[in-house]
């Protein structure tokens, strides 16, 4: 059982006429859209970057460290399809598609774009709540 057979989108395939099943685009686009705010809080928390410079270099690093760990993943997928000897093709789910780890690589830096384009004012309003209770406290 692999990426290519989920179920689910067997059925988004037939109805939206595509070639492959993609749900691990949706995966990795996930992979993008969640971590970036975790690395973007860690950032901000730890105050790594002044905040005068934080406000221009803080999104290409948080985006930088969400595609490496995107790299590292890919990675470790093909070195476990070469020490396992499956086919790479049914181990990694590449469905025939020759771009595959870049095209997914490609759909977690879309998925962090988007979630700083979308999450950034809320998330620092929400981090803003959390400095006024520590300071409470």
């Amino acid at each position: 059982y692999t990426y290519a057979e989920v179920p689910f989108f067997h059925k988004l395939r037939e109805i939206f006429h595509m070639k492959r099943n993609n749900y691990d685009k949706v995966g990795h686009f996930a992979q993008g859209f969640i971590p970036v705010l975790i690395v973007r809080e860690v950032i901000i928390r730890l105050r790594i970057l002044s905040p005068n410079i934080s406000k221009y270099w803080l999104p290409y690093i948080c985006v930088s460290v969400t595609l490496s760990y995107s790299a590292i993943y890919e990675l470790i997928e093909w070195a476990v399809a070469e020490l396992t000897g499956e086919s790479a093709d049914a181990f990694l789910g590449t469905q025939g598609y020759i771009w595959d780890t870049q095209s997914d690589m490609f759909c977690c830096l879309i998925g962090s774009i988007l979630s700083l384009v979308l999450l950034t004012n809320l998330h620092d309003k929400s981090l803003r709540r959390v400095e006024q209770m520590e300071k409470k406290n």
